[in-house]
């Protein structure tokens, strides 16, 4: 940089800087210290766009050439982003070991072989008189450690049909075969001890699940109705229905 003929300088002597020009010739340092110290090509945080500018991608800035890009690679905003960054590498080394001693689940490819057999029977209890229905599926190819699975579900969680809301779908699942579903009422399913349960026969290979619907209980007919009189307790008297009549009447 030529300080001989700066404003206000002596023959022989360099002139005073303004704080501009300070600031340009520490940049230029920093820019040629870079060089020799960085090998841009392989920064992690170097960024051409395609405008032609450059961007730092650890501290979001953007910059007009590669000088001005080294020269912020020296500076402090860049310094202590690196800082931070190091840190949190670091505390995520350290947290890795204990989130990786579990061992992940992995998702197996499992070629399917086909449906299972089933048989389907409709039952109804001799005392409650309620309706359910007994499910025994089939499963001779499966492995010793495997257990078939079942759940219910919604008729507006599947997509095969057109949704019905007076139904809903038992599935069965077990490797290597192919899920199945039943479709039965939407009625709430009886779960008490006795009314709800599945067993697992691992030498017949045999998943039996059986099941009873509630009943749906009647309100019990008003005092003094009888026969086509009965009216539910609490019920209104339609004046346009000829066939109801009050119970005083």
């Amino acid at each position: 940089m030529d300080f001989q003929n700066r404003v206000g300088s002596k023959p022989g002597a360099g002139g005073l800087m303004s704080h501009s020009e300070s600031n340009v010739a520490r940049r230029e340092r920093l820019r040629k210290l870079a060089l020799e110290t960085i090998d841009i090509e392989n920064d992690p945080y170097f960024m051409r766009n395609h405008l032609g500018s450059y961007e730092c991608k650890l501290c979001l800035t953007l910059h007009t050439n590669e000088g001005s890009y080294l020269a912020h690679t020296q500076g402090k905003k860049h310094q202590t982003n690196l800082a931070r960054r190091a840190a949190r590498d670091a505390r995520d080394n350290e947290a890795a070991p204990t989130r990786t001693s579990t061992a992940p689940r992995v998702r197996r490819n499992v070629v399917k072989i086909g449906r299972p057999g089933y048989k389907v029977t409709k039952i109804r209890d001799p005392q409650t008189r309620q309706f359910g229905l007994l499910f025994e599926i089939t499963y001779p190819e499966v492995t010793e450690e495997t257990k078939p699975r079942h759940r219910f579900m919604s008729a507006f969680e599947q997509h095969v049909e057109a949704p019905n809301s007076q139904y809903q779908y038992l599935l069965f699942a077990a490797d290597p075969y192919e899920t199945i579903a039943f479709k039965v009422q939407s009625r709430e399913v009886d779960m008490r001890p006795g009314r709800f349960w599945s067993h697992w026969d691992r030498d017949t290979r045999k998943f039996t699940l059986q099941l009873f619907f509630r009943t749906q209980s009647r309100p019990p007919p008003a005092q003094g109705a009888t026969g086509a009189n009965a009216m539910p307790t609490g019920s209104r008297i339609n004046p346009l229905n000829p066939y109801l009549t009050s119970p005083t009447a």
